[in-house]
């Protein structure tokens, strides 16, 4: 219990963030701590923060449930009615997860265009990077430097405004 409420909203605001329909976000989030809770040896601290263990998790669980749930319904209607209702909600100001996220975003506009535009369809949308190269038309080679670039430069800029 402790954990889900230290990171629940983390979680869930990733997951929204990914499919874009709260009810699917819901379940991922559920689906997350679930597993967390049945194999919590699962993150290993040698290799990482916590919070970057399960953002990665998270990203990768929405993204699975997005493709899951494209395969079996072709018309997303829903989707477009939730995301109407959830921008109109207040942000959570006494949420530290939330300057993080308004932080983010900021140092995202202040990066180049191509950078951005790839981390925003890789981590937000779920592109692999084969199919950030066929979508962009762009040799997968340079999808791969300018993603890894962006990323590094993202880091940069983190480090430098926490």
């Amino acid at each position: 219990m402790e954990l889900y409420e230290a990171y629940g909203s983390l979680v869930y605001s990733l997951a929204l963030r990914v499919v874009q329909n709260p009810g699917l976000a819901e379940e991922v989030t559920q689906d997350i701590f679930l597993k967390i809770w049945q194999q919590p040896t699962r993150w290993n601290p040698a290799l990482g923060h916590f919070n970057s263990w399960l953002l990665a998790i998270t990203r990768n669980a929405a993204i699975d449930r997005l493709r899951k749930e494209q395969r079996h319904t072709p018309a997303r209607s829903e989707q477009l009615d939730a995301i109407s209702e959830t921008s109109g909600q207040a942000p959570l100001f006494d949420d530290p997860h939330w300057y993080d996220g308004q932080l983010l975003a900021r140092l995202l506009s202040q990066m180049p265009a191509e950078q951005r535009h790839l981390i925003e369809l890789a981590f937000y949308q779920g592109y692999t990077h084969s199919e950030l190269a066929q979508t962009l038309n762009l040799p997968l080679g340079t999808v791969k430097t300018r993603l890894r670039m962006g990323l590094q430069k993202l880091r940069q800029l983190w480090e430098e405004n926490r």
